[in-house]
């Protein structure tokens, strides 16, 4: 696989493994006019990326492929192609943690997950089980929150399966209009779902939307929630003027130092304060069409950039070569990155802060990821 890399932007794209340059009109298609037929033919997805970190230093691809605290990845299995993005929370490093430590290995792991073959298409909420009990079966600590947002193209079913957990999510676009989109989980606003490994003195303090899985061998590592309420969720800005919920939703913040209940208390807590459902991501299934878009971004997009715009930029895709793929993908990753810092400009995030009592304006400074897919015919 060849990575092509623009470091001033940090945007990547995968080598070709099939023949794409024929799907200039289902891209255009897919845009202005949608497509209705259905055939036999394996599809796939071809994939570019571009983002930001908000700390301009980090604005280029780390290992993993993270901009600032995200992380993504794209990975192909003879059966399907996966691609996944994660939100570390930064307020870890205040306590000395680097953020994106957690979701760059989350979504490594992932990735590894799928190369090798364990995994099951109809399931994506399996893969992101499989990879956190992983990060907790490590021997050593590694810790932090992180949303996720898993998508799955099953090659010969033709269908799109997906599991998003917190405030990362996708689009799916036919026709020039957003035919299926992911739903945002929140507990409450501006605190999102998320997967948190915590240090046992912590417990009980960190939210922590776990998935099922056979870890519980690890419990120390399991964190329960610690609900505040939603006047404790109020933005606070940080010196670089990014609205970071991780600050006052922070791991530890508020914490007490206590004697560790025993295992029946924990127990006990667990039962009374888990996400309400054994398996906390929002899971659905979609029948996707050759030409489809697919939009997989971490919040620093949805925040700061409203369907419509989405759409707009979208528009620009004239056809499915690479360099056009990854042309769109940047060109809306910039405006998201440009948006994010306008003081003036009423963001999504600012209008859903309004909704909550809160006088908020201006963009959200974040870290922004961007997967751009488009559904080609799969050749080898």
């Amino acid at each position: 696989m060849r990575v092509s890399l623009c470091e001033a932007v940090g945007c990547w794209a995968p080598h070709a493994m099939f023949s794409v340059l024929s799907y200039g009109r289902l891209v255009a298609r897919a845009v202005l006019g949608g497509l209705s037929q259905t055939d036999s033919r394996d599809y796939s997805l071809v994939t570019a990326s571009c983002g930001f970190g908000k700390d301009f230093r980090k604005g280029i691809l780390k290992k993993g492929m993270c901009y600032g605290d995200d992380a993504c990845f794209v990975a192909r299995h003879r059966s399907a192609d996966v691609l996944g993005v994660a939100d570390g929370v930064g307020g870890w490093r205040d306590y000395g943690v680097d953020p994106s430590m957690f979701s760059g290995t989350l979504m490594r792991t992932c990735e590894r997950l799928v190369k090798e073959g364990r995994f099951v298409p109809t399931n994506p909420v399996g893969i992101l089980t499989t990879s956190y009990c992983e990060l907790l079966q490590n021997k050593v600590p590694l810790l932090g929150s992180s949303t996720a947002c898993i998508v799955v193209l099953d090659r010969t079913s033709h269908r799109l399966h997906t599991a998003n957990l917190g405030d990362s999510g996708f689009l799916v676009v036919r026709g020039g209009e957003v035919v299926h989109r992911s739903d945002e989980q929140q507990h409450y606003f501006n605190t999102p779902f998320q997967l948190s490994i915590a240090p046992p003195e912590a417990e009980g303090v960190v939210f922590s939307d776990r998935p099922p899985c056979c870890c519980s061998a690890r419990f120390g590592n399991l964190l329960v929630l610690h609900v505040q309420g939603p006047e404790e969720a109020s933005p606070r800005r940080t010196e670089r003027g990014a609205c970071d919920r991780s600050l006052y939703l922070s791991p530890i913040e508020g914490f007490q130092q206590r004697p560790v209940p025993n295992r029946n208390e924990q127990d006990s807590q667990l039962a009374e304060h888990q996400a309400p459902s054994p398996d906390a991501a929002d899971s659905t299934t979609f029948d996707v069409q050759l030409g489809d878009i697919i939009l997989t971004a971490t919040d620093g997009l949805f925040d700061n950039m409203p369907d419509y715009m989405i759409l707009q930029e979208l528009k620009k895709l004239k056809n499915s070569n690479y360099e056009s793929i990854q042309q769109t993908a940047r060109s809306i990753a910039e405006q998201a990155h440009e948006l994010a810092y306008d003081p003036n400009y009423m963001s999504p995030f600012a209008q859903f802060a309004c909704d909550n009592g809160l006088n908020v304006r201006g963009g959200k400074p974040d870290d922004i990821t961007v997967l751009l897919s488009i559904v080609a015919e799969y050749t080898d």
